[in-house]
């Protein structure tokens, strides 16, 4: 597959984009190419346009499965497999926070629970405000812990209302 050149630029560009915010440049650029190809492509295509080693683009499409960013189809008379990403954003960002959440946010929850409560202990050496800063930070995690779990459930229709209506909201307290 040619990409025409405002693709090219936003393949690469998602790359960059990707490895500033610690996601493989391989990774990010197949997300890209997968999002705006707007149809199920196999792995050789995806070699074949993007110009990176199979090797690269089998570690990349796991780690997009992973992340619930992709699904996996076939084609009748075709043993290969398509892979296809969401064609809506907000779909995506659905699933990144759910995974996210999985990965980031409860490991981290449950750690500043247990330092929260061990620096509140009557026979912690930790002082007063050195804890009120964890149990801060342990109520901070929690706000977005539930936030995130509540957006994921919603439908990417309504996720997207949702921030609409957030832009109201801090114009509004602004």
């Amino acid at each position: 597959m040619k990409l025409e050149p405002p693709l090219q630029q936003y393949v690469l560009h998602c790359g960059e984009m990707g490895s500033k915010w610690g996601i493989n440049r391989s990774v990010a650029q197949i997300h890209a190419l997968l999002f705006v190809s707007g149809r199920p492509m196999t792995a050789e295509e995806i070699v074949e346009t993007l110009g990176i080693a199979r090797s690269n683009v089998g570690t990349g499409l796991k780690e997009l499965q992973g992340w619930g960013l992709l699904h996996t189809t076939q084609k009748l008379g075709d043993r290969r497999d398509f892979f296809e990403s969401f064609s809506d954003p907000w779909e995506s960002f659905r699933a990144i926070i759910r995974t996210r959440k999985t990965r980031e946010l409860e490991p981290s929850l449950r750690t500043l629970r247990e330092c929260a409560q061990q620096a509140r202990a009557k026979s912690s050496k930790v002082p007063d405000d050195v804890a009120d800063r964890l149990v801060a930070m342990q109520e901070f995690v929690e706000l977005m812990d539930n936030w995130g779990e509540r957006a994921s459930k919603l439908s990417a229709k309504n996720l997207r209302r949702l921030s609409q209506l957030g832009d109201f909201v801090f114009r509004l307290v602004e």
